[in-house]
């Protein structure tokens, strides 16, 4: 009786992850550093090796606990928050890119005034056409969102598992298959990474926005086979909606992305 549980908060037992999620983050950043000073790159790889089995070790529990019933309404509203902050990070992580390429936009450094002599798009640079394969891609992306919406909607409001199963599988097959055009759009661009403001600033904000549609398409993935599995109920689906929310969140900034530097800023 002196242990009996009269509370909704989740206890947390002592967790070797936090220490070996740190270890391998230095690493793997010292390891870089070193890498971009001429030494090989081992350091780094041990480094994200530690990393990436920590994020599946760690989150293992977690889905553990959630199928044990440790995630009460309380832990499940504190899990929420925590992501919709995660999500705010990112958000203002995407703006700095935003606001790189709309300075150097409005503002582009010409060899006398920055703004009389300056160009923008630089000289030289052939832009894609937003109305061919960015447009495909727009499409590609919203509709992959109403997969995960109609997944959402099949396990809350209906209970409809062979749905869940079908929205999620949709939702994961359009992002790759945004995520391949991408691909194949890079291959053909007329312009590189180094040498000019725009290569950078658009390859630094798509990039990132390709390596998120990839994350998110794992983790879509990984509520897939926990469907399969039996997990989550209407109750009980903190990791799917998690999901869900990371994945409309990769809509709307590729809504920004298209309209502000493919449209406006081509």
């Amino acid at each position: 009786m002196a242990h009996e549980k009269n509370h909704d908060y989740h206890i947390l037992n002592p967790s070797i992850w936090p220490f070996v999620g740190a270890v391998g983050a230095f690493l793997m950043l010292y390891g870089a550093v070193l890498w971009m000073h001429g030494s090989a790159p081992y350091l780094f790889l041990i480094g994200l090796v530690a990393v990436l089995y920590t994020m599946y070790a760690w989150w293992a529990e977690v889905v553990t606990e959630g199928q044990q019933g440790d995630h009460t309404p309380v832990v499940r509203i504190g899990l929420r928050y925590g992501f919709i902050m995660f999500i705010m990070s990112e958000v203002m992580f995407f703006a700095a890119w935003f606001w790189s390429f709309f300075k150097h936009a409005l503002y582009p450094m010409g060899p006398e005034s920055p703004i009389v002599d300056g160009q923008w798009p630089p000289a030289g640079i052939e832009t894609f056409d937003p109305w061919h394969l960015p447009l495909i891609n727009t499409l590609i992306l919203l509709c992959s969102g109403a997969a995960a919406t109609w997944a959402h909607h099949a396990l809350v409001h209906e209970n409809n598992r062979n749905d869940l199963k079908n929205g999620l599988i949709l939702a994961i097959a359009l992002g790759l298959l945004f995520t391949a055009f991408q691909i194949y759009e890079y291959t053909h661009a007329s312009f590189g990474f180094a040498g000019n403001i725009y290569g950078a600033n658009f390859f630094m904000a798509t990039g990132f926005h390709g390596f998120h549609v990839v994350i998110g398409t794992i983790f879509l993935a990984v509520c897939l086979l926990r469907v399969y599995r039996g997990h989550f109920t209407q109750e009980q689906h903190v990791g799917f909606e998690a999901a869900a929310w990371y994945w409309h969140f990769v809509d709307v900034v590729w809504l920004f992305l298209f309209f502000s530097i493919y449209v406006w800023g081509g």
